[in-house]
């Protein structure tokens, strides 16, 4: 059955490979990027603000959405490696973060509810991390605090409206192998580090996706591995 699937970030990175697979599947993907995506129907948005958020919602309002997935995510200046500086990270560097991470997903949920109502099986997954779980390692303020938010946001929507038959699922993956982290592998920053592939998160994703209606699934952590 032919979807309405909504990608958020769907430039490159997680979002990308998302909106490549269920396009090559025949869905009508819907991809949502400030820089150009060559998948499906692209809405050029900039979702930090609200007017980009608005513009999404406008763009879709005659669909039937069956999946909001939020892949999208940004984080500071430096983050994860040793170069990283808490003290010398602006306020607009903060806001920005907490803006696409935390407070993006929300609004879009909000918009997006009459849509999902019209699907027979419809999800929001969005793209946490393990930064924001209890066990985090990590300590990139900002970040973190966007990822415990969102894990937040999505739980209470989850109770919410868990009668409306609407699946609400965090994915908080460690450090996936995107561009940026082999480029940081490369040079050294990771030493050890065996990145989770890309094409695990996208499997995650369409298991989720897959899943029958009845069935209410959480958070999903995904976890790297170091050799030695």
């Amino acid at each position: 059955m032919k979807r309405n699937i909504l990608v958020v970030g769907a430039s490159r990175g997680i979002g990308l490979a998302v909106a490549q697979f269920y396009h090559a599947q025949g869905n009508n993907v819907i991809s949502v990027s400030r820089t150009p995506s060559s998948v499906g129907q692209w809405i050029e948005a900039d979702i930090s603000h609200i007017a980009g958020i608005q513009k999404v919602l406008d763009a879709t309002s005659h669909l039937s959405i069956d999946a909001l997935l939020y892949m999208g995510g940004i984080w500071e200046e430096n983050a994860f490696t040793k170069d990283y500086n808490f003290e010398a990270s602006p306020y607009s560097e903060t806001k920005n973060i907490i803006n696409v991470n935390q407070v993006a997903p929300i609004e879009l949920v909000k918009g997006l509810l009459p849509s999902f109502r019209q699907s027979e099986n419809p999800r929001a997954i969005f793209i946490g991390a393990t930064s924001g779980l209890d066990i985090s390692t990590t300590s990139e303020v900002a970040y973190s605090a966007s990822k415990f938010g969102l894990r937040g946001a999505v739980h209470s929507l989850r109770i919410g409206y868990k009668n409306e038959g609407i699946g609400f699922t965090t994915i908080n993956p460690g450090l996936v192998g995107t561009e940026e982290v082999l480029a940081d592998i490369h040079s050294g920053e990771f030493a050890g580090l065996i990145p989770i592939p890309i094409e695990d998160v996208v499997r995650t994703v369409d298991f989720v996706m897959q899943s029958n209606i009845h069935t209410d699934i959480g958070d999903i952590t995904l976890t790297q591995k170091y050799t030695g």
